[in-house]
């Protein structure tokens, strides 16, 4: 079968909800495909639920009645393994155990012919593990669909270290011709996006870890001030609480425990009392019929600043200045001053959050990090027991000026959107020096399979090259566990720009 042979008969093993999500995708774009269960009546029982999805899609009018009924002709459970002979490609969504993959692929092996394709969708298994069990592993890759599979588009194409580049070749293109979009990686615990991520599940945890805010505020500021689709508590409420921490503890093992991957205490407790969710109607939120969904904390009414004193164009946060004069308050500028600051009439300063904390200035409120701040909804403020009183009120009505709600957090250094940002940019510069794959297929994974607003380096383009950088490192001086140290491929980075720029 070649990569855009469309008449090339499809297997699927396993016929859970990916396994059926993959046969369902197949099947659409014109395979024959064959379901086969270790389980007695699961490949008939998955078959007739494929078929039941796909009367739903003439119901929405994506799929006509003659492609229905095609489709259904071309659909048939295997009551064996032996029935799978004549495949071209076989995708095997069988239980995340390497013993019990690597044992249906050595039986396969034995029964397809030698050009047939054979892939995993395992998402935290070793591609190169699974394949080790065969006879020719150059022949098998690894295709991570996203749940659920007929929806989500992105399909990671993980060449394991004895996968054939014609292999991956020929699944990455199969993946394009079946409608998704493919991108490329190497073998890598968590391929892109399940590495990449980590950091955005950590960081809120870490905030909470450290009172500094509740699970529905550090939600609303990755919302409302980060643009992501979901927080971090609702998501992982989503996924599965279990199901997330496994992925975390598999990805922080896979890494040699590194320290950048260590899994949350508060999530492990949460799932060691079994609240899963919303698949057991408590997780962080209470999901049963009576719960309320907890507010996030939006500080109240307080007047505005006359004005402000601009140090600098605030970097980043530049846009600010331009939406404080539309709302009326003076900006007055300090030409001699190349700070990126903010003096407020208290004499307190405003700052962009850069990985330090309030306690260690005299009067000081820091401010989040914003995708966009003239959409933005709301943003997150810092403050220190030093602060004054006045300061904090100041900085609290020039906010509300600009139509944000102000949740007012712990001094916790980078805050919330900040500190998750620069870690994620760190973690995909670092991807990319060792080879797991390119910034493009990097940004396109996250923005996909993650729904990120942006991707990494689209962020860092955005922020500039030493942004992420410098947050990381004066993070790392206020944590030395190594969690915050910035990589490698961060520091290049941003020591090529300051070079350019004829820094010493």
């Amino acid at each position: 079968m070649t990569a855009l042979d469309l008449a090339g008969p499809v297997a699927v093993v396993g016929t859970g909800t990916m396994g059926q999500g993959i046969a369902q995708v197949a099947l659409v774009a014109g395979h024959p495909v064959r379901l086969y269960d270790a389980v007695p009546g699961r490949a008939r029982a998955a078959a007739d639920a494929i078929a039941a999805r796909l009367d739903r899609l003439v119901e929405k009018d994506r799929l006509t009645g003659a492609e229905r009924d095609a489709a259904r002709a071309r659909l048939r459970p295997a009551e064996n393994l032996a029935d799978l002979a004549d495949s071209g490609l076989v995708v095997e969504a069988v239980l995340e155990r390497l013993d019990v993959k690597q044992q249906l692929l050595r039986e396969l092996e034995d029964i397809v012919d030698d050009d047939c394709l054979l892939a995993t969708n395992t998402s935290s298994l070793s591609v190169t593990a699974i394949g080790g069990a065969l006879r020719n592993p150059g022949r098998f890759v690894g295709l991570h669909f996203f749940n659920p599979a007929p929806l989500l588009p992105l399909v990671e194409v993980v060449s394991g270290f004895a996968t054939d580049v014609t292999s991956a070749t020929r699944a990455y293109e199969m993946a394009r011709a079946w409608g998704k979009t493919p991108v490329a990686c190497a073998d890598t615990p968590g391929f892109i996006v399940n590495r990449i991520a980590r950091p955005f599940y950590a960081e809120a945890f870490a905030v909470y870890e450290a009172q500094a805010a509740d699970p529905a505020t550090i939600d609303a500021v990755l919302r409302e001030s980060g643009g992501f689709r979901m927080g971090a508590f609702e998501l992982t409420d989503l996924i599965g609480q279990d199901v997330n921490e496994s992925v975390t503890r598999s990805v922080w093992e896979a890494f040699f425990q590194d320290v950048r991957f260590t899994p949350s205490l508060a999530q492990r407790r949460l799932v060691e009392s079994g609240r899963h969710g919303r698949k057991s109607g408590l997780g962080w939120y209470d999901y049963g019929d009576e719960g309320e969904r907890p507010e996030p904390h939006t500080a109240e009414k307080v007047q505005p600043p006359a004005y402000v004193v601009a140090e600098g164009d605030l970097g980043p946060a530049s846009e600010l200045l331009a939406l404080i004069r539309e709302a009326g308050i003076q900006v007055r500028e300090d030409e001699e001053d190349h700070g990126t600051r903010l003096v407020l009439p208290s004499g307190g300063q405003l700052a962009l959050a850069d990985g330090q904390t309030a306690v260690e200035f005299r009067d000081v409120v820091y401010f989040d990090l914003a995708l966009d701040y003239r959409r933005a909804t709301r943003i997150a403020l810092s403050h220190s027991q030093d602060t004054q009183t006045q300061t904090l009120a100041e900085a609290t009505g020039l906010f509300q000026a600009l139509g944000k709600d102000v949740s007012v957090i712990g001094d916790v250094p980078g805050l919330i959107v900040a500190r998750t940002v620069a870690r994620i940019v760190d973690l995909a510069h670092d991807a990319v020096a060792k080879g797991v794959a390119t910034e493009e297929d990097i940004d396109t994974a996250m923005r996909l399979g993650v729904n990120y607003p942006l991707g990494p380096f689209e962020w860092s383009r955005r922020l500039g090259r030493s942004w992420a950088y410098d947050v990381l490192d004066d993070l790392h001086m206020r944590d030395p566990s190594g969690r915050y140290a910035p990589s490698l491929a961060l520091y290049r980075h941003a020591y090529a720009s300051e070079k350019r720029e004829g820094t010493p």
